[in-house]
């Protein structure tokens, strides 16, 4: 229980020091927009998303409830820290501050993530038939 109290009360300060960190910005209302919009994003699209999965895949009967799952926390994650990078409009004016392709490179580690977890759950499937073969 005093582990409870120190973590809680170390939360606190850190919140605390990031908030003080925030005021010291020149534009903090911006900052706070943008995390006020990481929140939204995540309460109102990827959490939803990742419960909508769970309940279908425990309704088909599946057996890999936590793998979709995963998946989709995982993209979420990616997606929800490339998007500033995602939505930047335009070209900047220096070329060298956002000089890759983005967009691709987002697709492509969706595509990895979602190669992954197909990998991971055919090596499942193919585990436990091999199991009730054997």
């Amino acid at each position: 229980m005093t582990y409870r109290y120190v973590l809680g009360g170390l939360g606190l300060a850190l919140m605390a020091w990031g908030g003080a960190l925030l005021l010291q910005q020149p534009s903090p209302w911006r900052i706070a927009l943008w995390l006020a919009g990481a929140v939204v994003l995540h309460d109102g699209l990827i959490a939803p998303l990742v419960i909508a999965v769970a309940a279908l895949t425990a309704a088909a009967g599946l057996h890999l409830r936590g793998v979709p799952r995963a998946a989709l926390i995982v993209a979420g994650s990616l997606t929800a820290i490339a998007l500033p990078a995602l939505l930047r409009p335009g070209h900047p004016a220096n070329p060298t501050v956002l000089p890759l392709d983005y967009l691709r490179n987002w697709l492509l580690t969706m595509a990895a993530v979602a190669v992954a977890t197909a990998g991971y759950a055919g090596a499942r499937s193919w585990l436990r038939s091999a199991r009730r073969q054997a």
